[in-house]
């Protein structure tokens, strides 16, 4: 039975665990021809709302006298985005922090949802990343747009520059504003993707040290405490990529707000 558990992870490539699968799929001749499929990526992206409403209705102070262990926790995470978007943004500004929060509560739940065994995580999807990271440049773009009208153009033309190298400093400057978006999203879509694919070839390695004789099983007890040593590693790049891609998002806020 264990031969042939081995078998089949040494088969299957470190990728698969990334792949978009149909779960339930109906077809049906309605408006011509309706398809709904429910895939993996978008059970995940459902049971990641759910967590995260129930976290902060689990967490309701409102009828306590005493707060529990979630709501102080929930509280300390509060407390840090506002810190974040304070000291981002401004004091002044702090209409962005439900965006700013939840935006945090989102990737961070679908992080750590990742990291529990069998399950798929939404982040190791390119699809997922470049749309949170597009949208906000998008909507970035306009805020700018809505604040400065026209002058928000001077942010792609360096002050102080020559009448003749404008158009190239232009140019540059634009596809510099523009890979915010790609390296927003690839940035998580990366550490998390290289992470997981990390783990599932060590985890398959050690199966096959296991599965071997006494003394090899043995032997292995101390790379498989590396390996749990790197599963914690992981579940901290967990909190650090939803923290680097909100601040990051505040940084890009807070430029669009003072052409800097």
């Amino acid at each position: 039975m264990t031969q042939n558990l081995t078998q089949i992870l040494i088969l299957n490539s470190p990728l698969e665990q990334f792949e978009v699968t149909s779960l339930i799929g109906l077809n049906a001749p309605i408006f011509g021809y309706l398809n709904l499929t429910l895939t993996n990526l978008a059970l995940y992206s459902i049971l990641v709302l759910f967590l995260i409403i129930s976290l902060h209705y689990i967490a309701n102070n409102n009828s306590r006298l005493v707060p529990s262990k979630w709501s102080i926790a929930l509280e300390s995470s509060f407390a840090s985005v506002n810190s974040m978007v304070r000291e981002q943004i401004g004091s002044l500004n702090e209409m962005y922090l439900p965006f700013i929060y939840s935006l945090f509560f989102f990737i961070l739940i679908a992080n750590l949802t990742g990291n529990v065994p069998y399950s798929y995580t939404i982040t190791t999807s390119i699809i997922v990343t470049l749309s949170l990271s597009f949208t906000i440049l998008i909507g970035v773009t306009i805020l700018g747009l809505s604040i400065h009208k026209i002058k928000f153009f001077s942010y792609f033309i360096p002050s102080g520059t020559p009448l003749a190298l404008v158009p190239l400093l232009v140019l540059i400057e634009l596809l510099s504003y523009s890979a915010r978006a790609f390296s927003l999203g690839i940035r998580l879509f990366a550490n998390m993707t290289a992470g997981h694919t990390l783990l599932k070839i060590l985890s398959t390695f050690l199966l096959q040290m296991f599965s071997a004789s006494v003394i090899v099983a043995v032997l292995t007890l101390i790379p498989f405490a590396i390996f749990m040593a790197l599963i914690g590693l992981e579940l901290a790049v967990s909190f650090i990529q939803s923290y680097v891609f909100c601040i990051l998002t505040c940084s890009y806020i807070r430029d669009a707000i003072e052409l800097h």
